[in-house]
């Protein structure tokens, strides 16, 4: 898929965060490999060192890896210094695997004032989501699809999680699973086709 397709076509993107989780990360590959989607996975920097086969599969799958954080705290609860060496760490850890992030979401989605500045001094885009499937809550897919679907659409931005992160209600990610399959077909009928995000963005399909 190239930047110059994405350009003339109406694109959405799927993304998840709070992984690699060893049980659910190869669900939702398996789910994506077989409905021929790519996605993007901003994950927790310890995770995946630990499971860092796993990662290798999202890479040689196609999908992106981008960074969501090493400790999983609201940028509001800390200082500058500790949200920039947290940063710091959890992309030495990343490029230890070989991956070189370019976005960032923050935990929650949560900013402080000097978070947008912190990413630009780490040549780092911040990431954020127009669609919120809000599937930590432990609703089922049906009940997710029905609160993003009058969000979908062209330059849909889609926030999903493979991993139970904090705050999480639920004890499993197989409605996320579930999910996929009605969502995917959703967007198509749609007239958009997932890609990962960093392709959206870098082709100006999306904003951020």
């Amino acid at each position: 898929m190239t930047l110059a397709a994405s350009r003339i076509s109406p694109w959405a993107a799927l993304t998840f965060d709070d992984g690699p989780d060893p049980l659910w990360t190869p669900r939702i590959l398996k789910a994506l490999d077989r409905l021929n989607v790519r996605a993007t996975f901003f994950v927790i920097a310890p995770l995946a060192l630990k499971h860092r086969q796993l990662v290798s599969v999202m890479l040689d799958a196609g999908h992106e890896v981008e960074f969501h954080c090493t400790e999983h705290v609201r940028h509001t609860h800390c200082s500058r210094r500790e949200i920039e060496a947290d940063t710091q760490e959890g992309l030495r850890a990343l490029q230890n695997l070989g991956i070189e992030p370019r976005l960032w979401r923050p935990p929650w989605g949560i900013r402080a004032p000097w978070t947008q500045e912190v990413a630009e001094g780490l040549g780092l885009r911040l990431a954020f989501w127009s669609a919120d499937t809000k599937d930590w809550q432990g609703d089922t897919a049906t009940e997710m699809l029905g609160r993003i679907e009058p969000l979908l659409g062209p330059g849909s931005v889609v926030l999903m999680h493979d991993g139970l992160g904090p705050g999480a209600r639920r004890t499993g990610c197989g409605e996320t699973v579930a999910l996929l399959e009605p969502l995917i077909a959703c967007l198509h009928k749609l007239g958009c086709e997932p890609i990962p995000l960093r392709v959206a963005l870098e082709a100006r399909t999306i904003e951020a």
